[in-house]
């Protein structure tokens, strides 16, 4: 009863705050998204200090160097999340942006206007600067939002949610309108996930096991940040140049985020697939590779095995395999992809046509890394997510994705007959 006391009161000053934040003119929204900003710089040592106790204790308990790249903030990555938040209050406001208005033959004239979804509730792992993506996201589109983050990140959460609190306040906003649940008890996630009353929508970013569980438990609904198996296809006619630059991009600049490649897959007749192997292991990527595969770099290549072409491994390594063309390419990406992003690279222009048409993914580049599939990349200043579902919101989700539409009616008089 205590956990549901506790859950309850949180998400209800949230609902409170939503009605509240969706009645801020858009300057009043921009005026506390600037103040967020100013107050993450001017904090920045406080908020440093927080996020090293939670580095530390991942560094002792053995975590990985991708893990803790995700989880570490520094001076710059500061700074970038401020310049984020910044962009966001720059954007156009959508709220009661009215589209599609048309007269009908009784005279009324119907349109749809443009609406917060009230209350968000992101459930994440990990990155402490999801904290202020999502606090800037919702207060720009006019919603309140209920976040819970991981205990690998709990300090860095607390110190941002402060930082936060503080910017609110000094504009006039419900702290509420961004709400953090401190305490990391496991059993108050399912507890979250009935709050129907309170919260519209759930947004689960983290691995496999907690998007499951997000699903299995929510009785609200949900749109899926799934997990990231990303592909390459190095095409028979793919400049070799090229072909290393986006590969090495696409597993080596980041290999922990959900837009990094896990599976390369490499035509038959491409002629410098070798190279492409041998830059990729030069930079410490670990090949794990199917029999033709492991004939063109047996030294080097470990033979893969089914579970490699599902895997997310969020760290340097990388399944490879050989393909006959494009349509085993694809097929390949239709079996274990996971709908996120994919990326050919080719001077056929037919091929890419091709794979731009047919591989149903959030996200489909030519000749470009997955690695810009992100809210900042794609101009929308951050993400809340990146839906890999199609209802509502596919892709990353800046603005819109947090918004819906609503039908508003004009008349002067009617009545149906």
């Amino acid at each position: 009863m205590e956990r549901n006391s506790y859950i309850e009161s949180l998400c209800k000053d949230a609902r409170n705050a939503s009605r509240f934040v969706a009645r801020l003119s858009s300057n009043e929204r921009n005026a506390a998204l600037r103040a967020m900003a100013r107050r993450l710089r001017a904090e920045s040592d406080y908020i440093l200090a927080e996020n090293a106790r939670d580095v530390a204790v991942a560094k002792n308990s053995g975590q990985t160097g991708a893990f803790i790249d995700r989880l570490l903030l520094d001076k710059d990555r500061i700074g970038a999340m401020a310049r984020s938040i910044e962009d966001i209050a720059l954007f156009e406001d959508p709220i009661g942006r009215i589209e599609n208005m048309r007269t009908m033959p009784s005279g009324i004239r119907v349109g749809q206007m443009r609406v917060p979804l009230g209350v968000v509730c992101v459930i994440f792992e990990s990155r402490p600067n999801v904290m202020t993506d999502i606090a800037a996201l919702c207060l720009k589109s006019g919603n309140a939002c209920v976040l819970r983050g991981g205990k690998e990140s709990i300090n860095s959460n607390i110190a941002l949610q402060r930082v936060i609190s503080a910017s609110l306040e000094e504009v006039g906003v419900p702290h509420a309108a961004v709400t953090l649940v401190e305490k990391t008890d496991r059993a108050l996630v399912p507890v979250l996930l009935k709050m129907n009353s309170y919260i519209d929508i759930v947004i689960p970013r983290g691995g496999e096991s907690l998007i499951q569980a997000v699903v299995k438990d929510s009785t609200i609904p949900v749109i899926k940040h799934d997990k990231g198996v990303c592909h390459a296809f190095v095409d028979r006619s793919a400049d070799p140049d090229m072909a290393v630059n986006i590969c090495l991009n696409a597993k080596v600049q980041r290999p922990g985020v959900c837009n990094a490649i896990e599976t390369l897959l490499v035509h038959r007749e491409y002629p410098h697939a070798r190279g492409l192997l041998l830059a990729l292991s030069e930079k410490g990527v670990e090949l794990r590779g199917c029999p033709e595969t492991v004939a063109i770099l047996p030294e080097t290549v470990i033979a893969a095995n089914e579970d490699d072409w599902y895997a997310e491994y969020l760290d340097l390594i990388l399944a490879v395999r050989i393909v006959g063309g494009i349509d085993e390419a694809m097929e390949h990406i239709q079996r274990y992809g996971s709908g996120h992003s994919e990326a050919i690279i080719t001077g056929d222009y037919a091929m890419a046509e091709r794979f731009l048409a047919e591989v149903d993914s959030a996200a489909v580049m030519v000749n470009a890394s997955p690695r810009f599939h992100d809210g900042g990349e794609f101009g929308l200043g951050a993400e809340v997510g990146i839906s890999t579902q199609k209802l509502h919101a596919r892709g990353t989700m800046g603005i819109g994705g947090l918004t819906c539409l609503k039908y508003v009616v004009y008349g002067s008089g009617q009545v149906r007959s």
